[in-house]
């Protein structure tokens, strides 16, 4: 295990911003050429849900050093800034740093690092992209494809211990972000929503640790006797995503938990008055599916997103 700072600049009153990734490689390497994998996180400095993961993996190939037989790469805090201020952008530039890629070594403070980023992960046979929700959603764990590049990373997904595996087409904002960027430098990469931001969802850390090392085995990366079972996910190839938004603005008090499946019509929660003990509205499932997004924070606004439900499709052309 080495850990390396892969990009560091001087900041006022002599702090320094560094950006660090510990490798893991086996001890006794021989000539044939090593696969690698580079784990990424915190790219949004409010969200934290990658972190976790990115420690139960490494703590996993502490215990387990004899059995890798690739390369491991981490990266658990790309926006360091944003990670010791708690938000989402680059601080003081009022970046999204997702939106900033490729980069380059001659821009401005956060294009130097997206730049140092995908130069250093450039090469990675897979990445992976761990992000969050906001702290007003809980996404169950997901991972969202790009049309152009799922021949490849789609057979990749579905070795993820994920529930849901979300296909999009591509819009010109994704071509700045770290996943498009380094798929079109031919890194196989993924991207990872899960959990809630600010906050840690053991339960989906350990889920996903389950899902990356049942793929790094598969992918020859590590060599073990244990086998890591993994969930058979949903996948947009086959449905429609439904997005329902809050007619009026309150209150929103949930009916239903998180990632339950439903039935078109079963109530999905209110939206009250708490001034006067009254219900605005009452929300139900347009269609019947699985719940993958869930509001977290509840105080809405007419239009806010309460959740997407992804269901079959209706079979119209």
């Amino acid at each position: 295990m080495k850990t390396t700072e892969i990009f560091t600049s001087n900041l006022p009153v002599g702090e320094k911003l560094s950006v660090k990734r510990t490798r893991f490689e086996p001890k006794i390497v021989d000539n044939k050429k090593m696969k690698r994998i580079s784990i990424v996180s915190g790219i949004h400095g409010d969200e934290l849900e990658g972190q976790l993961v990115i420690y139960l993996l490494a703590q996993w190939l502490n215990k387990n050093s004899d059995k890798l037989k690739g390369i491991v790469d981490i990266y658990p805090a790309v926006n360091s800034l944003g990670v010791d201020t708690i938000t989402r952008g680059f601080p003081l530039y009022e970046v999204d740093l997702n939106r900033t890629f490729p980069g380059s070594a001659n821009e401005f403070l956060p294009g130097q690092v997206v730049y140092a980023l995908a130069n250093d992960v450039k090469g990675s046979d897979i990445a992976i992209d761990i992000h969050s929700s906001n702290i007003f959603l809980r996404e169950i764990p997901q991972i969202r494809i790009n049309k152009e590049y799922s021949e490849s990373t789609l057979p990749l997904a579905k070795e993820l211990n994920c529930d849901f595996i979300w296909i999009h087409d591509a819009v010109t904002v994704l071509e700045a972000t770290f996943s498009h960027t380094m798929n079109s430098m031919g890194t196989k990469t993924l991207v990872v929503e899960m959990g809630v931001g600010m906050r840690l969802t053991k339960e989906y850390g350990n889920q996903l640790l389950t899902g990356i090392l049942n793929l790094m085995k598969k992918e020859q990366i590590i060599e073990c006797d244990e086998e890591f079972v993994v969930r058979t996910p949903f996948s947009s190839e086959v449905g429609d995503v439904f997005y329902l938004n809050a007619p009026k603005s309150g209150l929103f008090v949930p009916a239903l938990d998180h990632c339950a499946i439903i039935k078109e019509g079963d109530k999905i929660g209110d939206i009250v008055d708490p001034l006067t003990g009254t219900i605005y509205s009452t929300l139900k499932a347009p269609n019947d599916g699985i719940l993958f997004t869930l509001r977290e924070y509840p105080v809405v606004y007419e239009g806010s997103l309460i959740a997407r439900i992804f269901g079959e499709k209706s079979g119209k052309n």
